[in-house]
C-alpha cells in the first residue's frame, strides 16, 4: 500500500501568479493518473492547451472562468468540468480572492500542448 503525505508535497511556482501542489503522478509512483490542485490569483489561470488524455477539471474555491472547445461557462465551487482529450481549453480567476482548482489527468506525467510554444509542456517525470 502506497500512502501519500500531502503536508510533505511542495508548492511550487506554476507561472506568476499561479501555484501548484502535486497530489498524485509518476512522481509518487502513479501509473495511470496524474492530479494536482492549482491555486490562481485573480485575473490568472491557465492558458489555451491541449492534453492526449481526458481529463477533470474541478473548481474547489473561487470562481472560474472556462474555455473548452470555443464555449466559455462561469463555473463556481463543487462544480467540474470534464474536458475530452485532445480539445483545447483553459481556465482564469474571475473572483477576487484565490480560485482553487484540482485536475485529474488519465496520465500519470502531465504534458500540454500551447500555443506558446516557451510554455513548459511536460512535468512530472521520475
Amino acid at each position: 500500500m502506497n500512502l501519500l503525505e500531502h503536508e510533505t508535497q511542495p508548492l511550487e511556482k506554476w507561472r506568476d501568479g499561479v501555484m501548484t501542489l502535486m497530489r498524485v503522478s509518476a512522481l509518487v509512483k502513479a501509473h495511470q493518473l496524474c492530479i494536482f490542485e492549482q491555486f490562481c490569483d485573480p485575473g490568472l489561470g491557465a492558458p489555451l492547451h491541449i492534453h492526449a488524455v481526458e481529463e477533470v477539471l474541478e473548481v474547489m474555491e473561487g470562481t472560474a472562468e472556462i474555455h473548452l472547445s470555443g464555449q466559455t461557462r462561469i463555473v463556481q465551487s463543487n462544480v467540474s468540468v470534464l474536458i475530452p482529450a485532445g480539445a483545447k481549453h483553459g481556465f482564469k480567476n474571475i473572483g477576487t480572492g484565490i480560485l482553487k482548482v484540482r485536475a485529474t489527468l488519465a496520465a500519470p506525467i502531465f504534458e500540454a500542448s500551447y500555443d506558446d510554444r516557451a510554455e513548459l509542456s511536460r512535468r512530472y517525470v521520475p
